[in-house]
């Protein structure tokens, strides 16, 4: 089958390990993501599957009636809002999707927090350019880490931030505070509280149509003037605009994000990136080499099932 894959941007995915799952197939790699209708005619044309790495590349119902040879769909992790599943359905596309352990993700979301907090970046940034000390870091013992949603990697962050001292509390979806409270984890009493008086709050919710913009500029400006936002997860969690704008505001005072709108993010494009206030990384979480040969190992397991009749993974 003729594979393209797409949005490799380091040019990492011919030297995995699991590469050698697609031998025999044709595999077509690009090393940077197209936007337009036409750039992705021209690119998927005559693919018959298309690996996708997470929400890199979107595939819409126009797109999809422009290419009569796509047959499969491998998604690395779970499938998010980037393709139209509905219209996959009507087109007979099969789409699969796989998962990940989340591990590499929670360890950015932890080296995100640190580093904000002890202003590591800018004293590295300061020796570099000759000079010593110039700021008085804070730590994370002691502190209120509030992990907002109590999925997979929610879960290893309050085991982490407990290990690390931190009070911990969680809100999310009354499911998931349930099975924190059921684990012994603290539940925050509502979630204006949680905002108000998290000194680091963390996203770590999937993007869905009920999760889009959850977070609003109102419940920003809940947060405390010292307080630290993370967003490893998605930007489109937060309601357009309003990090940029809550940050100029002083609430919450800090945040530190590896995720943004529009991505991928060059020559400084986001306004976040501008801001001294926000630690911005260049969506990073899952981008480990274990967590990679597990992700695409499973993409390219999904196209080796297709080929034999078996549907495992299967969405739609």
């Amino acid at each position: 089958m003729q594979i393209v894959i797409p949005d490799d941007y380091q040019d990492c995915v011919r030297h995995l390990a699991c590469f050698h799952k697609l031998s025999g197939h044709e595999v077509i790699i690009f090393n940077d993501t197209v936007h337009t209708l036409e750039d992705k005619v021209r690119r998927f044309q005559d693919a018959e599957v298309i690996v996708l790495t997470r929400e890199r590349t979107v595939i819409d119902r126009q797109l999809l009636e422009r290419l009569p040879n796509l047959k499969l769909i491998s998604q690395t992790g779970k499938m998010a809002l980037h393709v139209d599943l509905t219209a996959c359905h009507e087109k007979g596309v099969v789409v699969m999707d796989g998962h990940g352990t989340g591990g590499a993700t929670a360890e950015l979301n932890i080296l995100l927090t640190l580093a904000a907090l002890r202003n590591f970046v800018n004293e590295v940034n300061r020796l570099q350019d000759g000079k010593w000390q110039g700021s008085v870091g804070r730590q994370l013992s002691g502190r209120r880490l509030g992990i907002y949603g109590y999925g997979r990697i929610g879960k290893q962050l309050c085991y982490i931030g407990k290990v690390f001292g931190a009070k911990v509390w969680v809100w999310g979806r009354q499911s998931s505070m349930e099975k924190a409270k059921a684990d012994g984890v603290e539940i925050a009493p509502s979630r204006e509280a949680f905002f108000a008086q998290s000194d680091i709050l963390n996203l770590q919710l999937r993007l869905n149509p009920e999760t889009q913009h959850i977070v609003t500029a109102q419940d920003l400006a809940l947060m405390k003037k010292d307080a630290l936002l993370v967003n490893a997860s998605r930007a489109e969690l937060i309601e357009p605009g309003a990090l940029y704008e809550a940050l100029q505001l002083g609430r919450p005072g800090f945040a530190a994000v590896d995720v943004y709108e529009h991505e991928p993010v060059l020559n400084m494009a986001d306004p976040l990136l501008k801001l001294p206030n926000c630690l911005c990384s260049p969506h990073l979480g899952f981008v480990e080499l274990d967590n990679y040969e597990t992700y695409y190992g499973i993409a390219f397991d999904n196209i080796n099932a297709y080929v034999k009749g078996d549907m495992m993974n299967r969405v739609v």
